[in-house]
């Protein structure tokens, strides 16, 4: 079954959750995409993921690199599973039909807990999510910026 985990920011932007949830994922050697809400922001990830941490790498790209289908880890605002990833990271805006779910093997939504229109639809979304039995997680941000998991 589905695992869908997510994860509510209270402390720490988006730009430093990401990578680090990345580099997590990335060691299960399963490919990876990352659904973000706008073209504009996946060009933004693209870029930070190249840049965030001097002594990390983690191989990525979006449409505009080109190798979508061998990208291991693969960033885009489209629906499609291009690179045929296991695991889905769900940001900015980013958001699948609950339908498409079994599609993966893994899902982590990543919310701003600040942002009231991300938190609603991130609680909603888990609604949608619950009631069709889906394995839930919910992990909060702690003050020093690790996640609790919450039950």
């Amino acid at each position: 079954m589905t695992r869908v985990d997510f994860y509510h920011l209270t402390k720490t932007p988006l730009e430093q959750v990401l990578p680090k949830l990345c580099e997590k994922a990335y060691l299960t050697k399963k490919k990876i995409k990352i659904l973000i809400g706008t073209e504009e922001r996946v060009d933004f990830i693209n870029s930070l993921l190249w840049t965030y941490n001097d002594e990390s790498f983690l191989p990525h790209g979006s449409k505009k690199d080109g190798f979508i289908k061998e990208q291991p880890i693969f960033i885009s605002s489209e629906i499609e599973n291009e690179n045929n990833a296991e695991i889905i990271i769900l940001a900015d805006g980013g958001y699948i039909e609950s339908d498409a779910l079994n599609n993966y093997e893994r899902i982590l939504n990543i919310f701003d807990g600040n942002n009231d229109e991300a938190l609603n639809k991130a609680r909603e979304y888990w609604k949608d999510i619950k009631s069709l039995g889906f394995e839930l997680h919910y992990w909060q941000q702690k003050n020093d910026g690790s996640f609790e998991q919450k039950v």
